[in-house]
């Protein structure tokens, strides 16, 4: 077992109010306050939570680096008062980025009880399957 520090565990706060002030500034109509300060927060929190080095050794990856520069993007562009366009891009870059762990987060919820269920439900299963495969082949692709 690892022990999380108190840094990690204020990491793990801010990332949680930054994707709350997300959903919230998506759910009052693409609010730019609210869209910006989650942005913010959420990063923070990252950084607090996996470190500042290896935060930026993520993001800058010569691989990653189209995914960075969608989702860095979008977030100058919701701080420049374009929030809807900001958050199509952004969400494209973090598809991009994170699109190596969709694989591992499907599995995971696959066996969580109630979520497990609704996932093998026949629509949805076809779903996860085709999106599970397709970002396994394009991650071993890039790798």
């Amino acid at each position: 077992m690892f022990e999380v520090t108190d840094t990690q565990k204020i990491g793990v706060g801010l990332a949680g109010f930054g994707i709350f002030f997300l959903f919230l500034g998506v759910l009052l109509i693409f609010d730019t306050s609210l869209l910006a300060l989650g942005n913010i927060l959420f990063l923070a929190g990252l950084a607090c939570v996996t470190g500042r080095e290896r935060t930026f050794r993520f993001f800058f990856q010569r691989h990653k680096i189209r995914g960075s520069l969608a989702f860095f993007g979008g977030i100058t562009l919701v701080l420049l008062k374009w929030p809807k366009v900001g958050m199509i891009a952004e969400s494209y870059g973090f598809f991009l980025l994170f699109s190596g762990f969709f694989p591992v987060a499907i599995n995971f919820l696959r066996r969580v009880p109630v979520l497990g269920t609704i996932l093998n439900f026949p629509g949805i299963s076809s779903l996860t399957d085709w999106l599970e495969t397709r970002t396994e082949r394009e991650y071993k692709i890039e790798n």
